[in-house]
């Protein structure tokens, strides 16, 4: 069996699908991976690296799509639409391609896909289970996310985070307010602890105060009843526009007095919940700093524009697009990790064994045999379900 870890083409995208230290555990099960040339120099992994654990390099493009029959990508079809699209006049009936695909964002794309008669599988819809946990490619990206948040706010910010005690005086610490405590929001919290900052946390399921806390950060309560707030996945579920209407009447004392605000809250495939007005903005401190996670599902903030930053009423809004590709060595690691426990999963006896009753390979598998069959994405199309069972 044969893998190819192609040369990613979107833009300012520096990760790699697989680093040379992931490859050991793949060749003992008897894998074979090729990887296009330079395709891990932007993340600090050399040609000669992958050479030195076993890889074979590919120069040709075109060749490595010939040479292997499991396609690896940071960003495939979908997740990079541009020149993204260049790559599917190479995929047949007998390849499988494995990445990210942003599938609920891109429902022509994966009708698209399912024309070639691959098999793709979009690693965003892997289940939020114990059993896929060591493969959940968003999670590990929002680790990434949420630190690099708190680097861009702590050095954007005319404040030091820490409070220091010095011959001329005190320095009070920074006051970090975290929307959001998810993956990303946790790791904000803890980075921004780290770096000597008050922080503060709100989500809308009150079961993750005890994590929050346990990070040192105060829980920030308000008297809303959120009921239902996440979905059987473990992902918040988008709420009512009066439920996020009082949020945001709360939530602006505590948005006026803090420094930095950094949102998280997204839900997958529709557009992020308003929390954060242009009036809250108007309130807090001329220098203050809000950081948009979620800027790529339109934004938390009111006044964000995605992949921009700009300064409003003295406040300055970032809304980062792609902050894992900052920070391409580990994310790279983390990211390959998830790839290679998926692939171990996937391959069995040499080949990639589609039991459409394992859940992890049912839910991340939106096309196969010139169909899409994954059933929320059929849904969404129109489409009538269909018999899985049948395509084992």
């Amino acid at each position: 069996m044969k893998v190819g870890v192609v040369k990613e083409t979107y833009p300012d995208e520096k990760r790699v699908a697989m680093v040379p230290a992931m490859q050991q555990a793949l060749v003992k099960a008897g894998i074979e991976v090729l990887v296009e040339t330079g395709a891990g120099e932007a993340a600090g992994y050399s040609d000669k690296a992958y050479e030195e654990k076993g890889a074979h390099i590919i120069s040709n493009h075109h060749g490595l799509f010939d040479s292997a029959k499991i396609m690896l990508y940071v960003r495939g079809y979908g997740a990079n639409p541009e020149m993204g699209r260049a790559d599917l006049s190479h995929l047949h009936e007998d390849q499988v391609v494995i990445g990210l695909m942003a599938p609920l964002d891109s429902l022509e794309a994966v009708a698209e896909m399912a024309r070639t008669r691959a098999t793709a599988f979009a690693l965003e819809l892997m289940p939020r289970t114990t059993r896929a946990q060591s493969m959940d490619v968003l999670s590990s990206m929002a680790t990434v996310a949420g630190y690099k948040a708190v680097l861009l706010a702590a050095e954007r910010l005319p404040k030091m985070f820490p409070m220091l005690m010095t011959a001329a005086g005190t320095i009070a610490p920074a006051r970090v307010f975290i929307i959001g405590a998810g993956v990303a929001g946790l790791q904000a919290i803890a980075t921004a602890k780290r770096l000597g900052a008050t922080v503060f946390s709100y989500d809308v399921r009150p079961a993750v105060k005890e994590q929050v806390e346990s990070l040192g950060a105060k829980f920030v309560e308000m008297e809303l009843t959120a009921q239902d707030a996440e979905d059987k996945g473990g992902y918040a579920k988008a709420m009512g526009e009066e439920f996020y209407r009082k949020q945001r009447e709360l939530m602006m004392k505590v948005v006026s007095e803090c420094d930095v605000v950094i949102s998280t809250a997204a839900v997958p495939g529709k557009k992020a919940p308003l929390l954060i007005t242009g009036d809250m903005v108007r309130a807090m401190n001329p220098g203050s700093v809000i950081i948009d996670l979620a800027a790529e599902r339109g934004g938390n903030c009111e006044l964000t524009s995605p992949d921009q930053t700009v300064i409003e009423h003295g406040v300055t809004i970032m809304g980062p697009l792609n902050l894992p590709a900052t920070i391409p060595y580990h994310a790279s690691q983390l990211y390959s990790k998830n790839m290679a426990n998926f692939l171990l999963h996937l391959i069995k006896d040499g080949q990639p064994n589609f039991d459409m009753d394992d859940q992890i390979i049912r839910e991340s598998m939106i096309t196969r045999g010139g169909e899409v069959v994954n059933a929320r994405l059929r849904e969404m199309l129109g489409l009538k379900p269909i018999d899985l069972t049948a395509k084992n």
